[in-house]
């Protein structure tokens, strides 16, 4: 897989955390997992089509996860992920892939995004089409939050 589509990703959280009251955007960490991707907490699960197929997976701890929705709520304090805070999350990896799906196009590659799906819980595994995933980590006001990119080659 090419690593320049990482890119599009880092840039959409450039763009968009900000937006929802961010404002220190770093990119992390860059590893290669294997088809077998493990999260403690939450997941959230994006298709992807087009000149690019494949799955974005953005994984966070638990209490990452109601830190950041709390920031898209606000400030409201978030206690536990109600259907409120998960609402927000979605929406958020709904924002930040659309985003990169601008990028993507901006480089003549045209995409299209499916809707979020979220998980959350202990030992989560999702098991993806492709050998080798990209995992890139964005921290966002020293919040980490792992981007998983699962493309065709």
């Amino acid at each position: 897989m090419d690593v320049k589509l990482i890119n599009p990703f880092v840039e959409a959280f450039s763009a968009v955390m900000p937006q929802i009251g961010f404002g220190d955007i770093k990119k992390g960490a860059l590893s290669l997992k294997d088809k077998n991707i493990k999260i403690n907490g939450v997941m959230i699960n994006l298709g992807m089509v087009g000149d690019i197929k494949g799955n974005v997976i953005y994984g966070m701890s638990m209490d990452n996860a109601k830190a950041i929705a709390s920031k898209m709520m606000m400030g409201m304090p978030v206690e536990t992920l109600d259907d409120m805070a998960q609402s927000a999350l979605s929406e958020l990896s709904n924002m930040l892939t659309a985003n990169a799906s601008i990028n993507f196009e901006n480089m003549k590659i045209n995409t299209n995004i499916s809707t979020p799906t979220l998980m959350y819980g202990e030992d989560i595994n999702i098991k993806v089409n492709v050998d080798k995933v990209l995992c890139v980590e964005v921290l966002a006001d020293n919040i980490p939050i792992e981007i998983n990119i699962a493309f065709d080659s």
